[in-house]
């Protein structure tokens, strides 16, 4: 008997075990379960201690548990540290860090992947719409002034019949967003306090010009493009926080001004560029990078540009494929910010490709070097089979890969018709190849086709040969059959690699 009640108080001691740290649930493999029956609806960061982008979350985290803890809510903020849970990491796909997926009444099988911001009213707004109605009722001036207070953006839907066609179309507008709050009201205190005269919507924010008043018919795809227009300033930062939304947002076509905020002339330039912004709310996203800051130089070079280059301005594209255009001239001013813009909405400007003037000594190692210059005229030599390593001077996986590089180049120095060549992919931009993550290999096989073969075999001198010598069958794929992984988030180029069971690099490619 006495064996039977320790196993029992054991057991229940097991169960009781969900340590806080700062109101977020600490969670292992042993308490998920239990945890998922104690609070059924939680929000779950899967972290690596050493990630830096997870240190600049945890305050913002915790300050968001803190909230909904306050507030009586049911919904609870949790952790899982991935390095040391990795059977839990991997059972929900944790390739990158951090990793934040949503666990809704319990169900453990398919959560839903956060998408919001990293600030704690975006994470608290986020989960506010997840697990409540999407449209909250306004009952009072108070409730009111307290969602606009307590949000940087909020929607109000000013509805005197809440069943009428418009006000249908603004609920299900409020469907499909995640990262704005939208209110309801009939209430003539509060029609009269916003001084709203009839039916309409009115998106309230912290910036610019503080409020902006819908206008035209009410539709729900009308009202998604009023809210994608205004939501954000005409101007943003990209920081760690604001990175989310920027990449995260439906507006693809991003134009960068790069300047220190040291600079003397920093007020006048943001004055010309903000004045510019205006005309092109909605379709492109106007974006301020501290050139100055060190967590954005791999930005810098991902553009070709060094800090005493800057100011500068470029604009990109993040559609199917990544495209970047460079304005004529340096100024920055509003006017040629404008003729920029619109050359690029007209569907007249030619995209911007990087590339390195050609070395004297290009061709004198066994190991080829290209650059854009050269690149078209040595790959696609009609009696040329080309072998490259599309590369970048910092991915660790580049690095590991050179000396068998080297000496698959030492093999084939004399060969009439191979050649083994690399190309510094962060400097150099091909228009005929798309380079997404690094390392990329990729072969040209003799001929007029123009022809690309990705190798997809391992990384080894044999496999290399092997390949080389069946003429690109032996580890070979179609180009574009490559699963590798867009580079859309900027900010995160070193820590959303795949990790291995000890928390080290394991994945095969850094990401562009």
């Amino acid at each position: 008997m006495l064996k039977f009640l320790l196993i029992c108080t054991l057991a229940v001691a097991s169960r009781a075990e969900l340590g806080e740290e700062d109101d977020v649930l600490v969670l292992k493999k042993s308490n998920f379960d239990e945890a998922l029956k104690a609070h059924p609806n939680i929000l779950v960061e899967f972290y690596a201690p050493w990630c830096g982008h997870c240190k600049a979350l945890v305050p913002e985290y915790a300050k968001a548990a803190r909230i909904m803890k306050d507030e009586g809510s049911e919904v609870r903020l949790g952790k899982v540290d991935a390095t040391e849970e990795t059977e839990l990491a991997q059972e929900y796909g944790v390739r990158g860090y951090p990793t934040i997926k949503f666990f809704k009444g319990g169900e453990k099988e398919s959560p839903k992947e956060y998408s919001a911001g990293r600030q704690a009213e975006d994470i608290v707004a986020w989960l506010k719409k997840r697990t409540g109605p999407s449209v909250a009722p306004l009952a009072g001036v108070t409730e009111a002034e307290s969602l606009i207070a307590d949000n940087e953006v909020a929607v109000i839907g000013f509805f005197k019949d809440g069943n009428s066609d418009g006000a249908k179309a603004y609920e299900k507008a409020a469907e499909v967003t995640d990262d704005v709050p939208f209110a309801m009201t009939a209430d003539d205190a509060i029609f009269s306090k916003f001084e709203v005269s009839k039916d309409g919507v009115v998106l309230f924010k912290k910036f610019d010009e503080g409020r902006n008043t819908f206008d035209g018919e009410l539709t729900k795809e009308n009202l998604l493009a009023f809210v994608k227009a205004n939501q954000l300033p005409l101007v943003i930062e990209f920081t760690e926080q604001t990175a989310p939304k920027i990449f995260g947002g439906e507006i693809k076509s991003h134009i960068l001004m790069f300047l220190p905020k040291t600079a003397k002339d920093f007020q006048d330039k943001m004055e010309q560029f903000k004045k510019a912004a205006d005309g092109f709310k909605g379709r492109i996203l106007f974006i301020f990078i501290d050139s100055d800051v060190d967590d954005n130089q791999r930005i810098l070079e991902f553009f070709g540009l060094k800090k005493e280059e800057c100011p500068a301005i470029r604009l990109i594209t993040l559609e199917d494929e990544m495209t970047k255009y460079k304005p004529e001239s340096d100024a920055i001013t509003a006017e040629s910010i404008i003729s920029f813009c619109t050359l690029f909405t007209d569907g007249k400007l030619k995209a911007h490709l990087m590339s390195q003037d050609i070395p004297e000594d290009w061709d004198k190692t066994p190991v080829k070097t290209l650059v854009g210059k050269n690149f078209e005229e040595i790959v696609f030599h009609a009696s040329k089979n080309v072998f490259v390593e599309f590369y970048a001077p910092w991915c660790g996986h580049c690095k590991q890969l050179t000396p068998i590089w080297e000496k698959l180049g030492e093999k084939y120095q004399d060969s009439a018709d191979i050649i083994v060549a690399k190309m510094d992919s962060t400097a150099n931009e091909i228009d005929s190849v798309k380079v997404h993550s690094f390392p990329t290999l990729k072969f040209f096989p003799a001929g007029e086709e123009r022809k690309v073969i990705d190798y997809n075999g391992e990384r080894t001198l044999e496999g290399f040969t092997k390949f080389l010598e069946s003429g690109g069958k032996d580890g070979g794929a179609p180009a574009g059959d490559d699963d590798d992984l867009e580079p859309e988030d900027l900010d995160d180029v070193d820590e959303e690699q795949d990790m291995d069971s000890d928390g080290e690099d394991d994945d095969e490619h850094d990401e562009l």
